[in-house]
């Protein structure tokens, strides 16, 4: 199981239930298509097609749970929620490798699971922070209304006090190059692709170096699935309780200081280089899962989906440059970890430069950004701190009960 993931360029356009949805659809479809292949060739072409819906779907999921729950269980379904059952089906799939050893027996085991999302359609809602920024905020009050309704919460008479401003304020369409129109933006954006890249290269680079530890490979899959589990629950407590930049440089840097320790273990010792490797994705595998709620927090809603998608494009880039950094290793075993725990130290200390978003509501529009330290602060104006209170509160009595 790889983790791939960027942002549908059309997901701002045409919401994120309805992306999220059409590429699972794509994923599932032609995966099973696969199974049937009669080639190399027709393999490789639909490996491309399914690879496309799994790519977008991660990402569609995450925004969309983002912005639908409130901060507490926000972090909860970005941890606990995705991460940990994405681990789990990493557990699951040496076990399947295991004991089905026929190419299309397993991949077909591993894609049937995909069809039990259909119903889900008419369960989860659209994103009212989308809603609100298309200017259509009766739908976004009547989702919120329905979620109150469901838990029992009083909803106030009118929600959105400033529906008709607001409207105006969102009608013009976001673009990629919004990501670099403004200087704060711009940095913000420049920081996140370098950190992605560099999470993705440590993350993807100790898995595919799998093959390469002692022991049996199928066995070493599964612990350095496992190890995932912990790191998960590690990145949950860290955003629950400890500001996201020290969150990130502490687990970057816990991460890059083992791999680049690992030269000073004796070749001998075999188990305590592998027991170093997991401790090193350990901290890479929780800061890249807290990548995900960080960008997130970093970008404002209209451009969003654009902001992590654009950072998690940047991670594959990484995924495509990991295996050279694995292949180094046929010339020197310790290569590989001086230069993926050099640059995970590195981008440990260059996270401190982003801004905070520990605490803070989700910013809106591009006003409502967090500036990048060492810039100057710009006040919020008054109407769009307002705004943003009430969407908040209009989310929180969404999930009151989470």
């Amino acid at each position: 199981m790889i983790r791939t993931s960027t942002s549908p360029p059309w997901s701002p356009s045409f919401g994120r239930k309805k992306i999220l949805f059409a590429t699972m659809a794509i994923q599932t479809g032609f995966s099973i298509v696969q199974v049937f292949s009669t080639s190399w060739e027709m393999f490789a072409i639909l490996f491309l097609i399914v690879g496309m819906g799994q790519i977008s779907n991660y990402v569609a999921a995450f925004i969309l749970g983002s912005e639908i729950l409130g901060k507490s269980a926000r972090i909860l379904f970005s941890t606990l929620g995705v991460c940990i059952f994405f681990a789990i089906g990493y557990m699951i799939l040496p076990l399947f490798a295991f004991f089905l050893r026929d190419w299309r027996t397993l991949l077909l085991a591993l894609t049937v699971p995909g069809l039990l999302c259909v119903p889900l359609w008419w369960i989860i809602p659209e994103s009212p922070q989308w809603l609100v920024t298309q200017g259509r905020i009766e739908e976004a009050e009547a989702i919120i209304r329905k979620a109150a309704k469901q838990n029992k919460v009083p909803a106030p008479a009118v929600i959105f006090k400033t529906a008709e401003e607001t409207k105006q304020r969102h009608i013009r369409r976001y673009t990629i190059l919004d990501l670099i129109r403004t200087h704060n933006i711009r940095i913000i954006t420049i920081l996140t692709i370098m950190f992605w890249l560099i999470v993705s290269i440590g993350y993807f680079g100790i898995s595919l170096n799998t093959p390469n530890l002692n022991g049996d490979p199928f066995l070493n899959c599964f612990l350095l699935a496992a190890i995932e589990v912990p790191s998960y629950i590690i990145a949950w407590q860290l955003l629950r309780h400890v500001p996201r930049r020290y969150s990130m440089c502490g687990t970057m840097l816990l991460g890059g200081i083992v791999l680049l320790l690992i030269q000073l273990v004796p070749q001998s010792l075999h188990i305590l280089s592998t027991v170093m490797v997991m401790v090193g994705k350990l901290g890479v595998t929780a800061a890249f899962s807290m990548a995900y709620v960080y960008t997130a927090e970093l970008y404002p809603t209209v451009i969003r989906n654009m902001g992590v998608g654009i950072g998690s494009m940047s991670s594959r880039i990484g995924s495509v440059i990991s295996p050279y950094f694995v292949y180094l290793g046929a010339y020197n075993r310790l290569l590989p970890y001086i230069l993926m725990g050099s640059l995970t130290v590195i981008m440990g200390l260059l996270v401190l430069f982003f801004p905070e978003t520990f605490g803070r509501p989700l910013p809106e529009n591009v006003d409502q950004t967090q500036n990048v330290k060492g810039l100057c602060c710009t006040k919020k104006s008054e109407k769009d701190h307002e705004n943003s209170e009430e969407l908040k509160n209009g989310i929180i009595l969404m999930t009151t009960k989470l």
